[in-house]
């Protein structure tokens, strides 16, 4: 690890006068970061500690839910109103991390960890355009079973590693942004980019700018019946091979309104936009959810490692929205 200077923040201003310059990095609880510049993947010149900004969760005047970027995964997880109007969100963060983990990690730090891709963290063996641009990408001729499906390039195939970041994109989710240009707000799934020829710009984030909040719009039918599913190779705390966040909303036998986002997928987490379109208005049943899952994964383009996604997905996809859907299914 090479050596950095530390400086806390006491407030957002504070925060952004501090961050601008050089080599900053902005600490929130330190759970991916901290590994990262131990196993010299990155450095910093200084670190900017901003786990004292807002950690507060907030209901709005028109029913929106904002939640700082300082609170933690496991205050999150169990707010009542998350748990009673966002049920996705609270079992996507205790499926994310363990205990321990969860009392650290924080909303913003949790929306910017990067891939968990093996080849990322082998800064001294493999070859990885994330780390090195230009490098190559050894994930595509080695091993590739946690490796996306949909969206990679012949530059990169790593996934997003967040579960959080799942349900939020199924939500609807704002991020909040401020920076040297001042403040601006943004749907949550434009945040993180796809890897194209730029594997190593993973977000839309500009030199100095800061989370400083996530805002849920007011709780829907859909959003409150909703379900987080992830299948992993061990039951403890593992990271997704696939995930999938559902939410579900029937009238009259019919699909009135769905939400279904993926992860273990993709560089970002994936809203599976061609599923809802072909489900809205259709009888909500387990026939039409695989096919609306099928559609979804038409332009998925596997690996010898991890072709068994696509019917792993298809399958997740179904059980949760038929689980949802309950007797009206």
């Amino acid at each position: 690890m090479t050596p950095f200077a530390y400086r806390s923040a006491a407030n957002c201003a504070e925060a952004l006068s501090l961050g601008t310059g050089g080599d900053v990095r902005f600490l929130g609880g330190g759970t991916n970061l901290v590994d990262l510049l131990r196993q010299n993947v990155e450095s910093a010149a200084q670190l900017v500690d901003v786990s004292r900004l807002s950690g507060s969760i907030d209901e709005t005047d028109n029913g929106s839910l904002l939640i700082g970027a300082s609170v933690t995964n496991s205050a999150l997880a169990a707010h009542p109103l998350v748990r009673s109007r966002y049920p996705m969100l609270s079992r996507a963060l205790l499926a994310g991390a363990s205990a321990q983990i969860r009392n650290m990690a924080t909303v913003g730090g949790n929306v910017m960890q990067r891939t968990r891709c093996v080849y990322f963290y082998d800064a001294d063996g493999a070859r990885c355009n994330k780390r090195q641009p230009g490098s190559g990408c050894d994930a595509i001729g080695g091993f590739n079973r946690y490796h996306a499906i949909l969206g990679a390039s012949q530059d990169c195939i790593a996934t997003h590693p967040s579960d959080m970041c799942v349900a939020l994109v199924a939500l609807d989710a704002l991020v909040h942004l401020d920076g040297p240009d001042g403040q601006r707000t943004m749907p949550l799934a434009g945040f993180h980019q796809l890897p194209g020829t730029h594997p190593e710009i993973e977000t839309v984030l500009q030199p100095g700018e800061l989370i400083t909040a996530i805002e849920l719009p007011p709780a829907t039918t859909a959003t409150t019946n909703s379900e987080y599913r992830k299948v992993r190779d061990r039951s403890s705390y593992a990271f997704a091979l696939i995930a999938v966040a559902g939410g579900l909303e029937v009238v009259d036998g019919k699909v009135a309104d769905v939400r279904i986002a993926l992860g273990g997928v993709a560089a970002k987490p994936w809203r599976a936009e061609r599923a809802e379109a072909a489900l809205r208005g259709s009888p909500a049943t387990r026939a039409n959810f695989m096919a609306a899952a099928a559609e979804e994964l038409a332009p998925a383009q596997p690996l010898d490692g991890n072709a068994f996604k696509i019917g792993l997905v298809q399958r997740t996809i179904a059980a949760v929205l038929t689980s949802l859907a309950g007797d009206q299914a």
